[in-house]
This record gives C-alpha cells, structure tokens and sequence, in this order.
C-alpha cells in the first residue's frame, strides 16, 4: 500500500522565506470561514468586521454562492473573451437592469476596472478635441495599484519610488466644490471620485459635492466617473452608493463584494462614454470568465432584494451605536462615520496614529477590523451578519479597547 503523503505544515515564517515582502500578515493562518466568522490553524474563532477589505458581502462560503460555483465548475471553466458565455451575458444584463448604465466590461480586479475606465477617458476626450486628455481626481483617494492608477489616486505613499508617473492629472480637495470647479477645462477628458472614499478614511461625498461634479462635468463634456470597488454592491443600503445621491455617473467601477469573494471586477458605462470603445481597444484573458460571473450572479440576486438592503440599514444603526459608546467609554474613538456597513471610527486627538495599534490588538481578542490610514479603524462586515455576531464583536471591541486605555 503507497503511504499517504500528509502536507507539510506551514507557519508564517514561510511568507518571509517564499513570498514578496508587500505585505506584513499576522501570525495568525486562517484555514475556514463560514457566516461572519473565520478560523486559524488552532481551531480559535475570529468574529470578521473585515470581509476581506469589503470583499465577502455574504460572509464567508455562503451556500448560495458554494452551488453556484460547483455547479459552473461542472460545465465552463475558460475560453476568453475570444467567445462569449452564458454567465457573462446574464451577469450584464443584470447589471445593466440594476443601474444607469448601458455596456458591461469584465475583468478581475478594482485596479483593472479603473485601468479600463480611465482609458475610456482619454478615448473620450481625444475623440472631442486633440489635447482633451486631463483627469481629475481628489487627494486621499485610491484607485488600484497599476502605474495609472496610483497615478490617478492622489496619494505620495503609493507612487514613491515609481517615476516618473503618467502626466494629465490634476488632484484637488475632496468635498469642495469650488476647488473642482477651478480644476476642470476644457482639456478635461474626466473627473473621477469615489462617493465614500475608503482608503482616505471612510469619507462619504456630500450632495452638494456630487451635484457640483455633475454639473461641472456636463458644461465641459467630461466622462464623470463614480469608483465603487469599496462602496458599491450593497455595502451602504443601496446597491451603489451614487443612487443615494440621486446623481448618475457616465461610468462606474465595481469590485470586491461583486463576487463574493471569488475575483470578478466590472466597468459599467452609458452608450455615449461606450461608443469609442471599439474591437481590440481592450482586453482581458480571465476577465469574465463563467465562474466568477456564476458566483457573481448567485451574489446579486441576494444582495439586490429589500429584505438585505433594508438590513443594511438596520445593522448599520447598530454597529455604529455600538463603536460610538465603546469610543464614548474608552476614549479612543471619535464619532464614526461613513455609510451603511462601511464604517470609520476616527482615533481621538489623544490616540492620533495608533489606528494600527488598535486593529493588532482586536485580533488577540478575536476581532478582524481594518484601518484607513494611520488615524481611522475600519470596519465592512458581512451584509448579513447576524446580531447576535454583531453584539460579540462589538463585545471583544469593547475589550480591546478596555485594555488599550489600560
């Protein structure tokens, strides 16, 4: 009889033998999720107010999207974008039917899905007048990790060491109307923002801010451009951000939650920004490939009912209660802000810079929170965790915080 071959067990030691050194993980290795909790190698629970940076709308394997996958599994894996398939067929029209939009590009990623879009821009613009090529974007924003959008993303920290950085883009201050207005000319091809800015710490846009940019964009024939890798798919109550505002863009990025966790990204545009987008102008070998769009699928016709974007709302309400009097209590928090189930509690005056402090020590205590920047605690829990999992999180926050304050 063959003996069986048992894998050999891994530690964290490994990442820094084998893996580029991008990132710092913890020590914990998680090996399960199911709902809103993951598991390490030890067996401990971890409450998850992460979801994989807004990824795991629907928590961690929910059955839905577990059958959705075994069952494409069964049937298509890949054949590019050389031929067109079921599921990405379906997946658009959805798409289309649930927002302002008229054309669906797939692809893998946020990054990807702002690469195209910012793209489309430029095409736009030299499509109107030579030299129509400058796009605006805000400080403290994040768009990927390409050249063009680091570029495009306003923040030093992510495009040191990398120049020189694509010319043609211009930042200014978030939520000011008059400074976007100052910025935009006639050689502007696009004004991209993010109506809840994520890695600039949790920040929603106001109306006035929205409005302005529409306005400002149509009097100077510009592709205003929403970015909701982070906000978008049900994470704030609505299944994009942009219809609380009322305010529909020419184009709009979606990632993250869009598949659940299984890697799918979208650029969806109206038919006017689409037209110069024309065969071979861009491509993508996986982008829309049957899995992700079954999953993705699976995933919309959960997210995009009353039932959870109503829930939102409600759990919203609640975790923000909850952060606020544990802040109140402690003193380490500011008033959290944000919208829906992405939520930012600010650190106080006395706790400014130690946002990465407080997520270290959340997770001694079982907890998985995020940061935005040095100053802000981030938290984007499932859609549908359960209260029950809410009270507990906000339970071992509470000791955390309770520790820290010593």
């Amino acid at each position: 009889m063959d003996a069986v071959q048992i894998a050999e067990p891994v530690t964290r030691a490994l990442f820094d033998e084998v893996m580029l050194q991008t990132y710092a993980p913890p020590d914990v290795i998680p090996v399960r999720g199911a709902g809103s909790r993951i598991w390490d190698q030890a067996g401990r629970d971890y409450l998850d107010f992460a979801g994989g940076i807004a990824v795991c709308g629907l928590g961690h394997c929910h059955p839905a999207l577990v059958a959705a996958l075994e069952a494409q599994a069964h049937k298509l894996w890949h054949v590019s974008n050389v031929m067109t398939t079921e599921p990405a067929l379906r997946l658009a029209r959805e798409l289309v039917a649930a927002t302002f939009a008229d054309r669906v590009f797939f692809c893998n990623s946020g990054g990807e899905a702002n690469e195209i879009a910012f793209k489309l821009a430029r095409l736009h613009g030299h499509g109107i007048a030579p030299g129509k090529d400058e796009i605006v974007s805000c400080y403290n924003s994040f768009h990927g990790r390409t050249l063009f959008t680091v570029s495009v993303g306003g923040q030093e920290k992510y495009t040191h060491g990398y120049e020189p950085l694509p010319a043609g883009i211009t930042h200014v201050a978030f939520n000011d109307p008059a400074a976007l207005e100052r910025a935009v000319t006639n050689r502007t091809c696009a004004v991209v923002l993010e109506p809840v800015q994520g890695e600039g710490g949790i920040m929603p846009a106001t109306q006035e801010y929205i409005e302005a940019a529409r306005r400002i964009c149509d009097a100077h024939d510009a592709l205003l451009i929403y970015d909701e890798v982070q906000c978008g798919f049900g994470r704030t109550g609505k299944l994009y951000a942009y219809q609380h505002y009322g305010v529909a863009p020419d184009v709009m990025t979606s990632a993250k939650a869009l598949g659940g966790g299984f890697p799918i990204a979208a650029m969806l545009c109206t038919q006017r920004a689409a037209k110069r987008m024309t065969v071979g102008a861009h491509g993508s070998t996986y982008g829309g490939n049957p899995l992700a769009c079954a999953v993705s699928l699976a995933a919309l016709e959960i997210i995009n009912t009353p039932e959870v974007l109503h829930g939102v709302v409600e759990r919203s309400t609640k975790l923000r209660a909850g952060i606020d009097a544990i802040g109140a209590r402690h003193g380490l928090f500011a008033p959290a802000r944000g919208m829906g189930l992405l939520i930012g509690a600010p650190m106080a005056p006395a706790w400014q810079g130690r946002a990465r402090e407080v997520m270290a020590a959340a997770l001694k205590h079982g907890l998985w929170c995020l940061i935005a920047g040095p100053n802000v605690v981030r938290f984007a829990p499932s859609l549908i965790i359960p209260d029950a999992d809410l009270d507990e999180g906000l339970a071992r926050l509470d000791a955390t915080c309770r520790e820290l304050a010593g």
